[in-house]
């Protein structure tokens, strides 16, 4: 495969009496299109070999046991071209889409771990959905010093960053204890509803969003839930990184137009998520990753919410997954999954006792989430005093 190089030039400036020189990424780093590497198949398993790699936070998201395809060629960075994350890879691996870049670095110039450490300091707005690298984000200019200050410098960063991983270790093991304890709660508080019936006959509404949400995108506007603002230990939608649009008159999107107490439910990639829309969402929709399930009670909705959650709900709505290659729920597999049928004040006690046991664990969580983002403003800090010769 050919690997493409940029060329623009490069000026020599000082740095704490060190001299460094300015380079435009594209000089530090080539890149290669991931398209060979892509895996065919999503049927991952932890039993097989190669990890299946994504620029994002989630970085593998699962192992294949195809041979064919196989990117070897290491270390490399993985660019997400609409993100701009990056990630340092040093084992084989093959690649979820082509919503990326390989890059590998110029090693007479520049270290690649010293230059992806550069690249988690630069600053830059990735707001609009298109590719960034070659037309942009490969023109960014960054400062060089020698190889031999390289490795000082990458040494330094490696020596404190594994002080603050052992912190962060623990810490993200207490939070896969919090979620074994929220499965044992929700499945105690759930064991007696035996009565069950199917959503089609406790519903009004089961549909999916539609496609081609990109042209609507604005900085401002309804809500627009995807896939990423669902997530696996709660009901509640994470509103941190919202997306928001402008939907013209008699659009198809605004049949998905969401109501409260709807209940969601991610029908690709990681199956199964389920959020519930809170009273105060005003005008949002949804796209064509999610399926938005609308209960003829919508009283009942957060106790809905909660039991497709345990692991009762669950085992239910995903045994009908599909696909060879990627898996997916249909609507009708969300339609043919079964629910309680319980009174109101069945549906109320139910909740009293989840909330109170979790109250607690959320208290706990929520301070863990404190103490990894400044774990993560410490890392940031480290990186910049790096690159100011300030270690």
């Amino acid at each position: 495969m050919t690997r493409i190089i940029q060329k623009s030039g490069a000026k020599k400036v000082k740095t704490n009496n060190n001299e460094w020189t300015e380079y435009a990424l594209e000089d530090l780093l080539s890149y290669e299109q991931p398209t060979p590497y892509i895996v065919e198949s999503t049927d991952y398993s932890d039993n097989y070999k190669t990890p299946v790699l994504t620029a994002g936070k989630s970085f593998i998201i699962g192992y294949t046991n195809e041979t064919k395809g196989i990117y070897d060629n290491l270390p490399v960075i993985i660019f997400d071209d609409f993100t701009t994350s990056t990630q340092y890879v040093s084992f084989p691996f093959k690649v979820k889409s082509s919503a990326m870049k390989i890059l590998t670095a110029n090693t007479d110039i520049v270290l690649p771990k010293f230059i992806f450490y550069r690249m988690q300091i630069i600053e830059f707005d990735h707001s609009t959905h298109k590719r960034y690298w070659i037309q942009q984000y490969s023109k960014i200019k960054v400062k060089i010093p020698s190889l031999s200050e390289q490795e000082k410098i990458v040494a330094k960063i490696e020596e404190l960053f594994s002080e603050l991983d052992n912190g962060v270790e623990t810490l993200k093991k207490t939070k896969q204890q919090l979620a074994v304890y929220r499965q044992a709660v929700l499945k105690e508080a759930f064991e007696n509803c035996k009565t069950l019936s199917p959503i089609r006959d406790m519903s009004t509404l089961v549909t999916s969003g539609s496609r081609g949400w990109a042209q609507f995108y604005a900085s401002k506007g309804a809500k627009f839930i995807r896939i990423g603002n669902l997530t696996r230990d709660s009901i509640d939608i994470d509103f941190s990184d919202t997306q928001y649009v402008n939907l013209p008159d008699k659009a198809e999107g605004l049949r998905s137009k969401l109501q409260p107490n709807d209940v969601l439910v991610s029908i690709t990639a990681d199956l199964g998520s389920i959020g519930l829309v809170p009273s105060n969402i005003g005008e949002a929709y949804i796209n064509q990753h999610i399926a938005v399930v609308r209960f003829k009670n919508a009283a009942q909705g957060k106790f809905m919410a909660w039991y497709l959650r345990s692991d009762w709900g669950q085992k239910d709505l995903l045994k009908n997954k599909r696909g060879a290659g990627k898996l997916g729920l249909g609507l009708d597999d969300i339609r043919d999954s079964r629910v309680p049928v319980v009174s109101d004040e069945e549906a109320e006690a139910v909740l009293n006792v989840i909330e109170s046991r979790l109250s607690v664990c959320d208290s706990i969580e929520k301070t863990v989430d404190t103490t990894l983002q400044q774990a993560e403003a410490m890392r940031q800090s480290i990186l910049k005093k790096a690159f100011e010769g300030k270690l």
